[in-house]
């Protein structure tokens, strides 16, 4: 008998769904971070500015991995630069509920993402809806009491998402979203794509130790595979020091 090894497809499909069906916490989606860089862990030349990474096989990983999820989250400034559909088009699948983090509603009417073929977009803001979308989109105004007034407080749109049916996350980015998530300890999980490219640009993780905190982080178990001439790495975020 000839035995073949899971190809990487099935390995992460078999590893999210294992991740998923143990995850514990009743508050929240499982949330997955997923974004490629350069080897020098460079997501863009400069903030703001578009850079595309993955080659074919990445980027049908990342369309499969949409399709795992029920839900997928960008930041506005993603929205801004690069105007993504949030689709599933590469991969076999449905397409996740596409979200946006927005505190001061900046979507653009025209953006891809409020004419999805076939979700209503929803828009997380802590501002009342002073702009009309249409019928594509959702504004979602998160409860700011006690909390900073001017950014959607994280943990409090999570519980939210939840309420609406939302299980599982894949937040995109940008690099202040990422950075965010970490720092809110909110993130279970990476699947990363690194390119065979030097850019010396934008990193994709902020300064984690602002105001004090000292807490490291690490992923385990690791694991890794090529994708034609990227690498693949993905694993479990394990949170050190009090409060995970």
């Amino acid at each position: 008998m000839i035995v073949t090894s899971p190809t990487l497809n099935q390995q992460i499909e078999k590893w999210f769904y294992s991740r998923l069906s143990s995850f514990q916490a009743i508050s929240r989606p499982f949330i997955t971070l997923s974004y490629a860089q350069s080897w020098d862990g460079s997501i863009t030349t400069r903030s703001g500015e578009p850079l595309s990474f993955s080659g074919e096989e990445s980027t049908q990983l990342t369309h499969q991995l949409r399709s795992l999820h029920d839900g997928i989250l960008v930041g506005i400034g993603t929205v801004l630069s690069d105007d993504p559909q949030l689709t599933v088009r590469k991969w076999p699948g449905s397409n996740p509920q596409p979200i946006v983090l927005d505190s001061r509603l900046r979507t653009p009417h025209a953006a891809k993402i409020c004419h999805h073929p076939d979700k209503r977009c929803w828009i997380l803001t802590v501002r009342p809806n002073s702009k009309s979308f249409g019928e594509q989109v959702d504004v979602l105004s998160v409860d700011t009491a006690g909390v900073d007034q001017q950014q959607v407080p994280l943990e409090v749109a999570m519980g939210l998402l939840k309420e609406r049916g939302i299980k599982s996350l894949m937040v995109e980015g940008g690099a202040t979203v990422i950075t965010a998530f970490l720092k809110a300890r909110l993130a279970d999980a990476m699947v990363l794509t690194v390119a065979p490219r030097i850019v010396g640009g934008y990193k994709a993780v902020g300064d984690l130790q602002a105001g004090g905190c000292d807490d490291q982080l690490s992923i385990h178990p690791l694991h890794c595979a090529p994708a034609g001439s990227d690498l693949i790495v993905w694993g479990d975020f394990q949170y050190d020091g009090p409060g995970r």
